[in-house]
Parts: structure tokens; sequence; C-alpha cells
């Protein structure tokens, strides 16, 4: 199944980390969105998408990159995030940009968000929150997330 992964990890890593542990089960190339190679992404099986989360929203670059996407046949995806806080039942994380791909003719198979280690203000006052995330457990989430996606998703190509 070929796979590859657009992540934007600006702040500490924390997303990026959660790349990386997914993209080794996936086997998967995990790549800013300005390093995309747009005919790769034409020919994948399955495209994650992934990065922090900076006042309610992922990092307007990646959303700004998922806008630029050509509308095509239908492509398997999923969405990960990263945040200092939890998101709320009612309103995740992933929801707008699980909307924008849907609009863009992905797929999206499941989605996963993680706790990590925030300084934006007003927590860089305090020397941030949830130090330490994602932590090893995270990470391991992570990986069981991307082998569940690689269950269902290669068992039905």
């Amino acid at each position: 199944m070929k796979t590859v992964i657009v992540c934007t990890s600006v702040s500490h890593g924390n997303t990026k980390r959660v790349a990386d542990a997914m993209g080794q089960v996936l086997q998967a190339r995990v790549v800013a969105p300005e390093q995309v190679d747009m005919a790769e992404l034409a020919t994948c099986d399955l495209v994650g998408f992934g990065s922090g989360i900076f006042m309610q929203n992922v990092h307007p670059q990646l959303r700004q990159f998922v806008q630029a996407l050509p509308t095509g046949a239908r492509r398997n995806a999923f969405v990960f995030t990263t945040s200092g806080l939890p998101a709320l039942r009612v309103r995740p994380f992933t929801r707008p940009l699980v909307r924008l791909l849907q609009q863009r003719g992905f797929e999206v198979r499941d989605t996963f968000s993680c706790r990590g280690f925030d300084t934006s203000f007003p927590f860089r006052l305090v020397g941030g929150i949830k130090s330490g995330r994602p932590n090893g457990a995270d990470l391991v989430a992570a990986r069981t997330f991307a082998e569940g996606l690689r269950d269902r998703i290669g068992a039905a190509s």
C-alpha cells in the first residue's frame, strides 16, 4: 500500500514525532506540504494529513495546502493532530480538515489526536503545558492507530 504523510510540525516537533511513528508502520514518507510531489500524491493508496493545533485549528500552512489540492478521484486519507488542550467532543480539532478533505475528493478513513507540549500564549508564561508529550504511550497509540489503518485499508485493496 503506497502511503505518504503530509505533516506540518512547527513548534516543538510534536506532530512530526507522531507522523514518524505512523510512517514506520505504514512504510510512508513524511513530508512537509512544500515538499509534496503532486504526481506521487496522486498515486497513493493512503494519504495522512497532520498538524499541531493553533488557536483551535490546524496550522494555516496545511489548511492552505489542502485547499489548493485538485479535486479528484476518491482517495483514502487520515487526519491526525497534537495539541496542548483536549478537543471538545462537540467540536473535534480534526472536523474542519476532514470536511475540507472530503470536498477535495478524499475519503477520510479515521482520525487520531494526542496531547503535545504547548508553549503558545498564555501557556508560555508558565513554561508551557503537557511537557514531555507526546510520550512513549502516545507514540505506541499512534503506531496502533496506523496498524489498524493498514489492516483495514490493505485488506480492502
